[in-house]
């Protein structure tokens, strides 16, 4: 026993690593597909999420997120971190896959990633202040109480939701906050004039697609490690699942997207290998692999009518947060209904309504969050910071500094 523990729980450390490194991807991802003169700033916020998302995650968010017994809607244990003791000793028996600690660091990786979701869609027009507030609240308080409701045994777990890995409570947590934060916003300076959509083009591609590349990776520890074991059988299915929907989601979305605006776009190609990972992870545990390719498929269908969407509503996304993780994580969600082990009527009105519940907790924890710091602090940079760049006025710093010798 101790010595399958001792395997289950150097696989759950290595998903860890893994989930870990996805921040790496974000940030590559976000500076990739946004303007070089706000690299800096965008760096920055990622570093805040992971460090102040730790923190907050032991001293408030896990205990929040897994109370123990409670009424299904709010529950605390306490602050701060209590491992389970026997005679002096760490309880081993606390999980069969996983000991205490691993299980802390885990989930903590996971809850860091929702802040990071809205990094992207705010990028660019955001104050660094108000901005970081936000993410000490959502990640301290929204995250793990909504995470509770299913992850911790709250009312949905007892109605029968499904969310193997984060479709909605990571996913859709955070791309519910994005949609509220570039409503509250509003759009940079130029991206909607006369009529017309401009384009702000990333200054990196080749920065974006290694952040897509690095999130694929990371994935396999995101998904792989839902599992809550090395077990061989559900470890490789899911590991399986992940990765063709990734693929079917980058296919058909630089197919579709090729035909319906005639050229190949990179960015539409890297935004569906997300869509899909997105997609699968609701259910990535009971998928066929031809039930992931079909998930991943329509995720990237989605991305292309996501993004068209959000541009026509006038409402402005640089790197697309909310067409990838609340839309395709909405569809992942409901598609544990139409696919796998759980499909069925039942099933799919019971994944509606956990969407619902988390939009309507999300869509006010946040819309109270912003809301109040855009009336106080204020939430949005000058017009002359906007321009310039954040980097020069937030940091006092140039991303890519000249290093030639000047001539004298």
């Amino acid at each position: 026993m101790d010595g399958l523990l001792t395997v289950n729980n150097v696989w759950m450390m290595i998903c860890t690593a893994l989930v870990f490194f996805m921040h790496l991807g974000f940030a590559f991802l976000e500076i990739g597909l946004t303007r070089q003169k706000n690299t800096i700033n965008i760096l920055f916020k990622n570093l805040f999420i992971i460090t102040a998302g730790l923190l907050l995650y032991c001293l408030l968010g896990f205990n929040l997120m897994y109370p123990g017994e409670f009424n299904g809607f709010f529950g605390f244990a306490g602050f701060g971190l209590n491992s389970p003791l026997v005679d002096g000793s760490l309880d081993l028996t606390y999980n069969e896959g996983y000991t205490y600690w691993t299980d802390f660091l885990f989930q903590g990786m996971f809850a860091a990633t929702a802040a990071t979701i809205v990094s992207g869609a705010v990028a660019e027009r955001i104050k660094l202040n108000s901005f970081m507030i936000f993410v000490v609240l959502y990640i301290g308080l929204v995250y793990p109480i909504a995470g509770s409701w299913k992850w911790g045994g709250g009312f949905l777990d007892e109605m029968g939701f499904y969310d193997f890995a984060g479709s909605t409570l990571v996913h859709s947590v955070g791309g519910w906050a994005a949609l509220v934060a570039i409503w509250l916003l509003g759009s940079r300076i130029g991206k909607f004039k006369d009529g017309k959509i401009g384009a702000f083009p990333g200054h990196s591609m080749p920065f974006a697609t290694a952040g897509v590349i690095i999130l694929w990776l990371g994935w396999f520890g995101f998904n792989g490690g839902s599992v809550l074991s090395a077990d061989p059988e559900l470890t490789s299915l899911t590991l399986v699942t992940t990765c063709l929907a990734a693929a079917a989601g980058g296919v058909s979305s630089f197919i579709f997207s090729s035909l319906r605006y005639k050229n190949y776009d990179i960015t539409m190609f890297l935004n569906g290998i997300l869509g899909g990972l997105v997609g699968i992870t609701a259910g990535a545990d009971q998928m066929s692999p031809t039930d992931a390719i079909l998930i991943g498929a329509i995720a990237g269908v989605i991305i292309v009518f996501g993004v068209a969407l959000i541009d026509k509503i006038r409402l402005d996304d640089p790197v697309g947060a909310v067409a990838v993780h609340l839309i395709c994580g909405i569809w992942g969600t409901l598609a544990v209904g139409i696919f796998g082990n759980l499909a069925g009527f039942d099933q799919f009105l019971t994944q509606f309504i956990g969407v619902a519940c988390y939009a309507a907790i999300c869509i006010a924890g946040s819309f109270l969050i912003f809301y109040i710091l855009k009336v106080t602090l204020g939430i949005r940079v000058s017009a002359k910071e906007e321009t310039e760049g954040l980097d020069i006025h937030e940091h006092g710093m140039d991303a890519y500094p000249d290093f030639g010798i000047k001539q004298h």
